[in-house]
């Protein structure tokens, strides 16, 4: 079987797994424990870690909290940001996202604005009506383009008095659009507003700087490069006063400065970081492969008849390909269920199995919901993969 689905997960680089496996064997210190051997190397190895993180991302180490991953960051940054800015701010309680985010920012941002239930919710009848919530907190959808950007403008026309925060993701997991979360970084600074995006589709793929962007708050995940699952990483952007208040996350130990108590995962965390390590040193590398493998994906897709580029905008990061199958007969979940033993692809983001693709909805194709697959590279992508995955679907379209 030949892999294409690294937007829902990459593989293990080997260098990272040979950094991780002594923190698994004979490092296996607390790094909250003091002066014996095994602690301080635990704890020297996550501090280096961060350092490493850091510098991928642009930021300070100690601007990182370590997590469970993306979705936990984003988790954090906007609950624990919009609460401290509700009850210990100015009292401003409305948020601006947009219709095409990844579900950690979309489901986030639904809760807070009384929308999101779960099967044991008590607002919810015998007869399975649904009451809105007033949990305090108001929230604004915005919408993309026909190739999923998230314009500035649409951003400003939601801007209200009690707009306390704006997150938008940099690259779309689904169709690979980069949006210019600078530009509306800075519109967020001219009002007051505190600005976090989801990046971790762009990290390994792009130069990220989220000083430079303007963020306030980012969230991203190892596990897109080539690092472990189930570690990630929230930035939270420090000045001469340190780092604004926000919630803590978890409530317990003195750990990742009191923001998230628990022992921490210190083989992940140097996987992370040496997966970062390596992102920063191949990045030039890795760029032009992919982008030369992208072109040539796509290049021999669009030959095969009936097949179209989802999102032909020039601002798509390569390595994410959407594409939409316009013929009659065709269901994507069939079309992979039949050639799964060949082919790993998707039809859209792992974290929405199972359910249409709203982000390929909200681009205005909801009758074409159906008939899009997502097809995502990695670095060890081979040409020869690209030639099968490509043989593949001539074979069975």
């Amino acid at each position: 079987m030949i892999y294409f689905d690294n937007s829902a997960t990459s593989p293990i680089d080997g260098e990272v797994l040979e950094a991780m496996l002594p923190y698994l064997r004979e490092e296996y210190g607390n790094p909250s424990s003091k002066y014996y051997g095994k602690a301080v190397n635990a704890r020297n190895a996550v501090e280096e870690a961060r350092e490493a993180v850091a510098r991928l991302l642009g930021a300070r180490p100690e601007e990182l909290v370590f997590t469970a991953g993306a979705t936990e960051s984003t988790n954090f940054i906007i609950k624990g940001y919009m609460d401290y800015r509700r009850y210990y701010g100015d009292g401003k309680n409305h948020i601006i996202t947009s219709v095409a985010e990844h579900k950690a920012t979309l489901n986030t941002c639904k809760y807070l604005n009384g929308e999101l239930y779960s099967n044991n919710d008590p607002t919810i009848s015998l007869f399975g009506d649904k009451k809105r919530v007033d949990r305090g907190y108001e929230a604004t959808f915005v919408g993309i383009t026909e190739y999923g950007e998230i314009m500035p403008e649409a951003v400003e026309e939601a801007i209200r008095d009690n707009t306390a925060m704006v997150s938008v993701i940099y690259v779309n997991n689904e169709v690979g659009t980069i949006s210019d979360v600078g530009k509306i970084a800075k519109l967020c600074g001219k009002c007051g507003i505190g600005i976090h995006s989801d990046i971790t589709q762009a990290l390994g793929k792009i130069k990220v700087d989220v000083h430079g962007l303007g963020l306030d708050y980012a969230s991203c995940s190892a596990h897109k490069i080539y690092g472990p699952k189930g570690i990630g990483a929230a930035f939270l952007k420090s000045d001469a006063y340190g780092i604004e208040p926000i919630t803590a996350l978890l409530h317990g130990g003195e750990q990742e400065s009191g923001f998230r108590g628990g022992t921490l995962a210190v083989h992940d965390i140097v996987g992370f970081g040496k997966a970062a390590e390596l992102a920063v040193r191949d990045m030039d590398k890795n760029e032009a492969l992919l982008k030369s493998l992208d072109d040539r994906l796509v290049g021999k897709l669009l030959g095969i008849p009936d097949i179209f580029l989802t999102n032909e905008s020039k601002k798509r990061v390569p390595g994410i390909v959407s594409i939409l199958v316009n013929k009659k007969d065709f269901h994507n979940e069939r079309f992979i269920k039949r050639v799964s033993d060949q082919l790993a692809i998707s039809t859209g983001s792992a974290c929405s199995a199972g359910e249409p693709s709203y982000v390929i909805a909200s681009l205005g194709k909801a009758d074409k919901v159906s008939k899009v697959l997502r097809i995502s590279i990695n670095k060890f992508t081979t040409q020869e993969e690209i030639d099968q995955l490509v043989q593949i679907f001539a074979d069975h379209l």
